[in-house]
């Protein structure tokens, strides 16, 4: 039996009444040891199963990788702004789509379908929001159904010439 601290104020100071919950630490102690007994003399399993496994095959790279197909829009610090496809240059924005086209049959040769593969745009961070979103619709407008935003580091401008 253990005892309770009386909180009510009817009360004397200091007396205790009796509590009728019954202790359980000590039942908790001696489940952890019969537990920790159990897991000790459990014994392992020590038979071993055979398992025939193929041999490896070493599987050959594919013969034509798909490159992926990258839309550069790089900053001309003039104001303006200058948009690559892989390391073409598009002169006239109204050529992108062609360009892109032909570039994913060069990039992906043999694709059923050149509009569903990924065409990746990258941009400056300098560029405004708005430039990056023209082209993308722009892409999307000439049915590219899958366009993708590319974030990396600053873009070097010499590598694309």
């Amino acid at each position: 039996m253990g005892a309770k601290v009386s909180s009510g104020g009817s009360s004397k100071r200091g007396s205790y009444t009796t509590n009728g919950d019954m202790n359980i630490i000590p039942f908790i102690d001696i489940l952890l040891v019969l537990l920790i007994i159990f897991m000790v003399a459990a014994p392992t399993p020590t038979s071993d199963v055979k398992v025939d496994l193929p041999p490896p095959v070493d599987v050959p790279p594919p013969k034509d990788p798909k490159r992926p197909t990258v839309v550069s829009i790089l900053d001309d610090k003039q104001g303006g702004y200058q948009i690559y496809v892989d390391t073409i240059w598009v002169t006239q924005i109204s050529q992108l789509d062609e360009t892109v086209l032909s570039q994913v049959s060069v990039n992906v040769p043999g694709s059923p379908n050149r509009l569903l593969e990924v065409v990746r745009v990258r941009a400056d961070q300098t560029l405004p929001y708005g430039v990056v979103m023209e082209v993308m619709g722009l892409l999307q407008e000439a049915n590219f159904q899958k366009v993708a935003l590319v974030a990396e580091a600053a873009i070097d401008p010499s590598a694309m010439q």
